[in-house]
C-alpha cells in the first residue's frame, strides 16, 4: 500500500534499489541540471530523494540575491564637506541687527524664544491657529510658528518687547490694562500685536469689524468683550 501511494503521488516513479540509495550516501552528488532526468517517453523518473534534491537545488538558486552594484563614492569637497542644513540670515529684531546661524528648519518663533530669549512671544498651538505667536514682519502681522528664519533675510521683526516697555507702554498695552483685556495673560502678547497691526489695516469701525479682524487670535479665558473695548478706545482716540 505504501508503494502504491508513492506511485500515485509521483506519476512515473520507480523504486530505486537500496544499493543505489547507499551510493548516494557514500559519494557526493553533483547536480548538473536543476531539472529531473526524463525517461524515453518524456515522463520524469523521480524518487523521493531525487525530487527533494531537485526541489532544494531549484529553491536555493531562486533565493540567491542579485548582485547589487557598488554604491558610488561621493567625492569630498576641498576643505571638508559643506553642511547644507545650516544657514546664516541677517535680520533686524526690535531695531537691533542680528546674524542668525540656525538650522534651516528653525521657525521664527523658536529663534526668538530660544536664541534671543524674547519669551514674550508665546508658543500656543504651533499650528498657526491660536495667534499667541503673532509678531510684526516689515509692519505686517504674521504667525511666527509658521514662518522660518531662513525666509527673513533683510527683514525687520518686531515682538511685544519692541512695542513698548514697562516704563513707556504702547497705547494698546495701557488700554488692555485699563479694560482688563487679559486674565491668564498667555494670549495677551499675540492679541496686542494683532491689534497694533489692525490700527494700520483697512478695518471697519464697528465691533463686528474688529472681532472679524481679530478672529485669528484665541482667548481661552473669554475676555473678548474687554479686548474689543481696549481696541476701540485706541482707535477712537486717533
Amino acid at each position: 500500500m505504501r508503494e502504491n501511494q508513492q506511485e500515485q503521488d509521483f506519476p512515473g516513479t520507480d523504486r530505486r534499489s537500496d544499493t543505489h540509495d547507499n551510493a548516494l550516501h557514500s559519494s557526493p552528488t553533483v547536480v548538473e541540471n536543476a531539472n529531473p532526468p526524463a525517461s524515453p517517453n518524456g515522463v520524469p523518473h523521480l524518487t523521493r530523494r531525487s525530487f527533494l534534491m531537485w526541489a532544494g537545488s531549484s529553491g536555493a538558486l531562486g533565493a540567491l540575491p542579485a548582485t547589487a552594484p557598488a554604491a558610488p563614492v561621493a567625492a569630498s569637497a576641498p576643505g571638508g564637506t559643506v553642511d547644507d542644513s545650516i544657514v546664516t540670515v541677517r535680520l533686524t529684531v526690535n531695531d537691533i541687527t542680528q546674524e542668525a546661524t540656525v538650522d534651516v528648519r528653525t521657525s521664527l518663533l523658536d529663534y526668538l524664544r530660544e536664541n534671543l530669549q524674547l519669551t514674550g512671544t508665546k508658543k500656543g498651538c504651533d499650528h498657526g491657529q491660536c495667534g499667541a505667536c503673532t509678531v510684526h514682519v516689515n509692519g505686517r502681522r504674521v504667525n511666527s510658528c509658521l514662518s522660518l528664519v531662513a525666509m527673513h533675510e533683510g527683514d525687520s521683526v518686531t515682538t511685544i518687547e519692541g512695542l513698548g516697555t514697562p516704563d513707556r507702554l504702547h497705547p494698546l498695552q495701557a488700554a488692555f490694562v485699563a479694560h482688563d483685556g487679559l486674565q491668564c495673560g498667555y494670549c495677551t502678547a499675540g492679541q496686542i500685536m494683532s491689534a497694533a497691526a489692525l490700527l494700520t489695516e483697512p478695518c471697519g469701525r464697528t465691533d463686528a469689524d474688529v472681532k472679524e479682524a481679530m478672529s485669528g487670535n484665541i482667548c481661552r479665558c473669554g475676555a473678548y468683550s474687554n479686548i474689543v473695548a481696549a481696541i476701540r478706545q485706541v482707535r477712537d482716540a486717533d
